[in-house]
């Protein structure tokens, strides 16, 4: 019995391939794909992605059963929340402009297995996004013809009284995204201009509904008469931005899409920035408007802001919202459909995912399979489900992918730079020429003082040894990714406490306190021990301001605002998780590219070595690597040198 057990090496080895990391390529801007996109073109992808149903839905439907008109406050909190969220998504999206968003970025500075589940919870992201959008689509054009279409549908076809399933099927939903899908499969230049289009008249619809709107504005619909501006209190507010990051999930759009821009380290982070900003003031005034033109709590949330101008007795402004709503759904529907098959082509092209996926047409330049059969999902899923599902199963993965995206920040800006895979044969022919001359290796020994003096990425900063001189011997970046990990522990306790501690858990005063404490403390403890190391000095791309605080930040809103979605909600979501991991195991692990890099082998290299003392010494080794370590332990550095 004892012999079946896989021994500690083997346990430790299948450990590091489910952490190993992304190789990148020498050349990032090399791609199958067309690069074709300005920044305008990814600015109004963001736009479009992110105003949408969520404008002329969520802000009824929150506002009516969540959070009151103080859904103003919500919507506020999620863009800000969204903002700490986007500033790293841009920082990645230009040092690392590679389709795959959320997924890639994990991938290149966390690890495999991590990288598998956010992207495929961003695949259930953009499906059930599309899904959504589709059902809300769907609801206002049949509030144009006075609910003739579901009527028909319910009269003729019956109704579903299944929990979890919509009350009738939508078939216009499910028809409007199998349209969607087939001009998607014309190519990246024809999914832009059509959003171009629509965006323009969406923006054009919202600037009328927010003129309009204000002069029907009436402040009395705040008053305590009607409950108030926050009826369901500070929870209630909460509550509702959770549910409001639905809005704001589109300006992911604009990073799986940087394998398609022109020049991403620049338009990346100005898309990302001025399409969220638009975004925010938008819906911010429209809840506004929409609150104070008819009471909160007599809103119709499929379709209220036409219904609200209807009510209001102005049928043609009501008719031209409900048109512009439209408009703007087709912006989402195209910018979900856009981005989902990127995000499996990239986790195909990695080998993770079916290796069909992979395949770009040559005409198109776009991953067509991949197109037609997530945009078929989607269809079946806009067909059976209902919007409110739909939304709050969204939440979630959105939240979890922003988590890591900021953990993964953290990780990679106090991580060394990791030179591309080099063979010893290559070591040996250019790396043997470095050091020929007795001037040469003086100079190597400067270098190398020099290099002590400054402090590589990772290390502790000179000012702090003489306090925290345990943590010096502990390889470059080890601290920080344990206190990442400790934080994030420390953040799910705290934001538990938070949410559970008075209602469900109902701990005393004095103990609830002191958890808030303890954890509060752990969670700033971590944040001190990565800021008390090197970081990586200034690139030419954008880089998140005030790191660690902002990813940190980022980390503890989104895993307050997960922990604040209803119970089957994570209940669906652990079912999912559950599938993906049987896929992985199953398949990607097997089939990953980094799990089949071989190791070379390798000839005898002669090398100066500087050791600590600054001594000179020529060193003759011969390198013989375990040709049955599929790790690939026969790539070496010249950090891995000078150590040596």
């Amino acid at each position: 019995m004892g012999n079946r057990l896989p021994s500690s090496a083997a346990l430790v080895r299948f450990c590091q391939k489910l952490n190993r990391v992304k190789t990148l390529e020498d050349d990032l801007m090399e791609t199958s794909f067309k690069r074709c996109l300005s920044t305008l073109d990814l600015t109004l992808l963001g736009v479009g992605g992110m105003v949408g149903s969520g404008l002329y839905v969520l802000t009824g439907t929150v506002a009516k059963e969540i959070a009151g008109p103080a859904v103003v406050i919500s919507f506020l909190i999620a863009g800000i929340a969204s903002l700490l969220a986007a500033l790293c998504y841009a920082e990645f999206g230009a040092r690392v402009p590679k389709t795959g968003s959320a997924y890639m970025f994990t991938y290149v500075s966390v690890g495999e297995l991590w990288a598998f589940l956010i992207g495929w919870n961003v695949i259930l992201e953009y499906m059930i996004g599309g899904a959504a959008v589709a059902r809300a689509w769907s609801g206002y054009l049949d509030s144009i013809f006075d609910h003739k279409i579901k009527n028909y549908t319910e009269s003729h076809i019956g109704t579903w009284n299944v929990q979890f399933l919509a009350h009738n099927p939508d078939f216009l939903a499910a028809g409007i995204l199998l349209l969607a899908t087939a001009f998607i499969s014309f190519g990246v230049r024809v999914s832009s201009w059509l959003n171009h289009i629509f965006a323009a008249i969406s923006l054009a619809i919202i600037l009328f509904i927010l003129i309009f709107g204000f002069i029907l504005a009436n402040p009395k619909n705040w008053s305590a008469e009607y409950g108030g501006f926050a009826p369901f209190g500070f929870s209630g507010i909460m509550s509702g931005t959770a549910t409001c990051f639905y809005a704001f999930v589109g300006f992911d759009v604009i990073a799986a899409s940087s394998e398609e821009a022109r020049n991403p380290q620049k338009s990346i982070p100005i898309a990302t920035a001025v399409s969220l900003g638009l975004a925010t003031g938008a819906y911010i005034l429209v809840s506004i408007v929409l609150t104070l033109m008819v009471p909160w709590n007599t809103l119709i949330p499929d379709s209220a802001l036409s219904d609200a101008f209807y009510r209001r007795g102005y049928s043609w402004a009501g008719f031209l919202v409900a048109a512009g709503s439209i408009c703007a759904m087709n912006t989402v529907l195209l910018s979900n459909l856009f981005s989902l098959p990127r995000i499996v082509y990239a986790m195909a092209e990695d080998g993770l995912f079916f290796q069909f996926f992979a395949k770009v047409n040559p005409t198109t330049k776009v991953p067509v399979i991949g197109i037609v059969v997530f945009g078929f999902l989607m269809a079946i899923l806009a067909l059976i489900f209902d919007l409110e599902a739909l939304v709050q199963f969204l939440s979630i993965g959105t939240l979890l992918a922003y988590t890591f995206v900021a953990a993964s920040i953290i990780v990679l800006r106090f991580q060394q730079h990791r030179a591309p895979a080099v063979s010893a044969e290559r070591i040996a022919g250019e790396e043997m020429k470095e050091y020929e001359s007795f001037s040469d290796k003086l100079q190597l020994v400067e270098t190398r003082k020099k290099g002590k003096e400054r402090r590589e990425t990772g290390h502790l900063k000179a000012a702090f040894e003489p306090y925290l001189k345990f943590l010096s011997d502990c390889y470059p970046g080890e601290v920080v990714t344990i206190s990442v990990v400790t934080m994030m522990f420390c953040a799910i306790c705290l934001c538990s406490v938070l949410v559970f501690g008075s209602n469900q858990l109902h701990l005393p005063k004095w103990s609830f306190y002191l958890l808030l404490v303890i954890f509060l403390i752990g969670f700033l403890i971590s944040l001190f021990l990565i800021w008390v190391h090197e970081q990586q000095k200034k690139t030419t791309t954008f880089q998140v301001p005030l790191v660690p605080l902002i990813p940190s930040l980022s980390i503890l809103l989104n895993i307050y605002l997960m922990l604040k979605l209803n119970y089957m909600t994570w209940v669906r979501f652990t079912v999912w998780l559950a599938i993906g991991l049987i896929v992985y195991f199953g398949y990607g692990i097997w089939h990953s590219k980094e799990n089949l890099r071989g190791p070379k082998g390798h000839g005898v290299t002669a090398r100066y070595v500087v050791f600590p003392n600054s001594s000179l010494e020529e060193t003759v080794q011969q390198i013989q690597p375990n040709l049955q370590d599929s790790m690939g332990r026969a790539e070496i550095t010249d950090e891995d040198i000078h150590k040596r």
